[in-house]
């Protein structure tokens, strides 16, 4: 038997293209999960919703009292990095994404001018099946 309703916070700025992107993947595969959107602004949240988030949330206070919410953290690398995403991660969402029990699946992305050590160029649509192989393993690592 299945644990229900696990909860995934979806983290994304700006448009949220990479957001929308990682739930629309997340509803294809049909996965049995509860999606929050989170977005710094609410173009973000609006497009992840759109993409099929169960409910979202905007702005800084509400990832910060979100994220401890999650099961899993789902979101660019910047997601932990103060001032990232032009400037619309706050040091204090950063913490609080850093500091989450949650586990933390994180895109590498050069546009936030950092290289992860390990990972190679590869294009989005790689990523996001690397993404939802993390997810199912977690899902089945839960199992009762």
């Amino acid at each position: 038997m299945r644990r229900e309703n696990i909860h995934i916070a979806v983290i994304d700025g700006q448009g949220g293209g990479l957001g929308r992107a990682i739930i629309a993947k997340m509803r294809q595969e049909k996965l049995p999960v509860n999606i929050m959107a989170l977005g710094t602004n609410s173009t973000a949240t609006f497009s992840m919703i759109k993409a099929g988030a169960d409910a979202g949330a905007t702005g800084e206070n509400a990832i910060c009292v979100n994220v401890n919410k999650a099961d899993l953290i789902i979101g660019p690398i910047a997601i932990v990095m103060a001032d990232s995403l032009m400037g619309e991660l706050t040091s204090r969402m950063a913490e609080a994404v850093a500091s989450s029990a949650a586990l933390k699946l994180l895109i590498p992305s050069t546009r936030c001018n950092v290289k992860v050590i390990g990972t190679k160029d590869a294009t989005m649509q790689y990523y996001l099946d690397e993404l939802t192989y993390g997810i199912k393993n977690y899902i089945k690592s839960h199992e009762d």
